[in-house]
């Protein structure tokens, strides 16, 4: 009993979009802001990350940090560090001793902080964020953000379930918890008071909304089967009635097993990859269909979804924290169980009628504008400087 009222609380007192859109003036602090990642590769949470960042570079002094040496995906709007011994896998560490294993790494970047008088540095996802009690110790002024990309059971039981004291050491001792959605929210609470909900911005807006009379499902993801539920995504597309098809842009490790499925199963017609598009191909992508699916196992808070919204699209999604927060209970979207019945079930009438698919289309849309650039970005700026106020 004493917990949940913890809880209520730290929502109560940071969980408010008005808290941090305020009608006043912004960007009135100078800040050097220090936005550290594992690498730079693309991916849906770098993508997020190098957007705020580059934003947040016309208001504030900031710079980009990376553990990496693999040329960036991203074209960055503001300078870019790189650990003088770089971490080079190419993959997100998933080990259980992240201490031991970038004891080098944590001291350069603690330097990098030292040396250019960053005020604030931004940890994304786990590892990074295990680092921060060693920032802490040397630059203890330092304020210290923690943004996690993906839902709070997938960290803790997945990603990071080898390495959780160093995890939750990091949690613990940061300044802001920024999670995507208000049920990681109230999970993340419970290790620091200091979290607050606020949404990734979307990164692609359209440019002309669809007519939504192509017989075509969208789906934008990467190839990873566990993950995107792509084992399911073809189970759908058998029971497509014609002409009806599904078409993904994306690549990943798993585009071979994929199109190994969809040939078993003769779907060459039904289930179409497209590999990896240019944003001015993914205009095209999301222009050009008529729904939007998607059939994650588990997700953070999927951009893809959003940007499918600004085109009008209706989406149909399965049930996690990510598509959950988008669609609040079947509000702007269809959600689903992680079946392929139930999947078609929620596309069904869809595919049968136009004038549903312009219902649900338009409720989308107007769901759209709670991830507008502008907004989002404001929230940062309010959160920063509320930040920057309590140093001071």
């Amino acid at each position: 009993m004493v917990q949940q009222k913890v809880v209520k609380k730290a929502i109560g007192y940071l969980f408010f979009s008005e808290w941090l859109c305020l009608s006043k003036p912004i960007g009135g602090v100078h800040m050097k802001i220090l936005f550290c990642l594992e690498n730079l590769k693309m991916d849906g949470a770098h993508r997020a990350t190098i957007v705020v960042g580059n934003y947040l570079s016309k208001i504030y002094d900031v710079s980009f940090y990376s553990l990496s040496t693999i040329k960036s995906y991203f074209e960055l709007e503001a300078p870019l560090f790189v650990a003088k011994h770089p971490y080079d896998t190419g993959k997100s560490y998933r080990g259980g001793a992240p201490w031991d294993d970038f004891d080098q790494q944590i001291k350069d970047l603690v330097k990098v902080i030292e040396e250019n008088h960053f005020d604030a540095v931004v940890l994304t996802a786990g590892t990074l964020t295990s680092f921060a009690p060693f920032i802490r110790k040397e630059r203890p002024q330092v304020i210290q953000l923690a943004w996690m990309h993906n839902n709070y059971q997938t960290y803790m039981n997945q990603y990071y379930k080898d390495m959780q004291p160093e995890f939750q050491s990091g949690l613990k001792t940061v300044d802001m918890i920024i999670a995507l959605t208000q049920s990681d929210t109230d999970q993340f609470v419970l290790l620091n008071r200091n979290t607050i909900c606020l949404y990734n911005p979307l990164t692609l807006e359209a440019n002309e909304r669809s007519d939504l009379k192509e017989p075509v499902i969208s789906m934008v993801c990467r190839m990873d089967i566990a993950h995107k539920g792509l084992d399911l995504m073809v189970e759908v597309g058998e029971l497509l009635p014609d002409p009806w098809q599904i078409r993904v842009a994306g690549t990943g490790p798993d585009e071979k097993e994929v199109q190994k499925m969809i040939s078993d199963k003769g779907l060459e017609d039904k289930v179409i990859l497209r590999g990896s598009l240019t944003d001015e191909q993914l205009q095209e992508h999301y222009h050009d269909s008529s729904i939007f699916l998607l059939t994650s196992r588990w997700e953070g808070l999927p951009l893809v979804v959003g940007e499918a919204m600004t085109f009008g699209l209706p989406i149909v999604a399965t049930e996690n924290t990510g598509t959950e927060e988008y669609l609040k209970e079947s509000r702007y979207g269809r959600l689903a169980k992680f079946d392929k019945n139930s999947v078609y079930r929620a596309l069904k009438p869809l595919l049968a009628d136009e004038k549903k698919r312009q219902l649900w289309g338009k409720t989308a849309l107007a769901r759209s504008n709670e991830f507008s650039g502008n907004r989002i970005i404001e929230q940062w700026v309010r959160l920063l400087e509320i930040l920057s106020g309590r140093k001071n």
